[in-house]
């Protein structure tokens, strides 16, 4: 595993709360439960999660700068949307992570 991957898998694990072992064993239980899956169906399923997990890094970095906005709020300095914009962050938050755990636990994602 060169850098590249191992960073990607740790992203992977912390993500969903888990440690890598933790992650690296689901995975392999996941795989090993159904042996008939094709490449195309895990390559799908590997982008799909990339993506997720990709969405999840992103939305961490915007829930970052939105608490800026709310430490200017709590400065006095105007900003009446900053609040609904973080509650609207924390709720896609939620989301993706409730998915990532209906996935990592056997469901296939609604279509």
């Amino acid at each position: 595993m060169n850098d590249d991957e191992y960073q990607l898998l740790a992203r992977a694990a912390a993500a969903c709360n888990m440690s890598i072992a933790s992650y690296l064993a689901r995975a392999a239980l996941k795989a090993a439960r159904n042996l008939d899956r094709t490449a195309a169906e895990i390559a799908g399923e590997r982008e799909m999660l990339k993506e997720l997990f990709d969405l999840r890094i992103a939305l961490n970095r915007i829930g970052n700068n939105l608490n800026q906005v709310a430490a200017a709020l709590n400065s006095d300095e105007p900003a009446p949307q900053a609040t609904a914009i973080l509650a609207a962050v924390d709720r896609i938050s939620l989301r993706v992570d409730a998915f990532l755990r209906r996935y990592l636990d056997g469901e296939r994602p609604a279509a």
